[in-house]
């Protein structure tokens, strides 16, 4: 299977009582050795502006009005550490280039420049993520958990939390709860 990178996961409407129901997964890696993706609408109930303030990471913080608002539940590994995905800027210490126009950020600097003109034009930050191990993600589309698409930063960046795995779901062309989770196989 060619690499997921940049494309978005769609769990399936037969992924229900888990984590991961009705939910939408950037895979920001995928390689031989498995893949990783961010959660990016799963709200935590954390505002951007009360983490920033409890971080005490500037004296004075600038409140962050955008649809990053609410800091996201990215997944249930590591759920103690802070992944922001923004549009690219090259200052960040631990930033890692997904694509050309999105990079995945580790580091705490990033968030000190939230409200400020050094800030990523558009961001969202997430605590925790998504992993697969070697194989693990190829065998769970085989078994229709999810279905991909490739990613677009206006879905990551401009469409609020809550309305992107039905506009995922949409951009299929077909309606997903139509779908079976049975497996063909001839």
């Amino acid at each position: 299977m060619d690499s997921l990178q940049n494309h978005f996961l769609i769990a399936m409407p037969s992924l229900q009582d888990t984590y991961f129901e009705r939910s939408l997964i950037y895979i920001c890696e995928h390689d031989e050795k498995g893949a990783m993706g961010i959660v990016v609408n799963k709200p935590s109930g954390i505002i951007v502006d009360e983490l920033l303030q409890q971080m005490e990471l500037t004296e004075e913080p600038t409140p962050v009005t955008s649809l990053a608002g609410e800091v996201l539940l990215g997944g249930p590994v590591n759920p103690e550490r802070g992944f922001v995905l923004h549009t690219t800027q090259d200052c960040w210490n631990n930033s890692d280039a997904v694509t050309e126009q999105i990079m995945l950020t580790t580091s705490q600097d990033v968030l000190a420049s939230l409200g400020s003109e050094q800030a990523p034009e558009k961001f969202l930050i997430a605590l925790g993520y998504a992993g697969w191990t070697r194989g693990q993600l190829e065998q769970e589309i085989i078994e229709n958990t999810w279905l991909s698409i490739p990613a677009t930063a206006e879905l990551l960046f401009d469409v609020d939390h809550d309305a992107r795995w039905q506009q995922a779901t949409e951009s299929l062309g077909f309606d997903i709860w139509q779908l079976s989770n049975l497996a063909g196989h001839a």
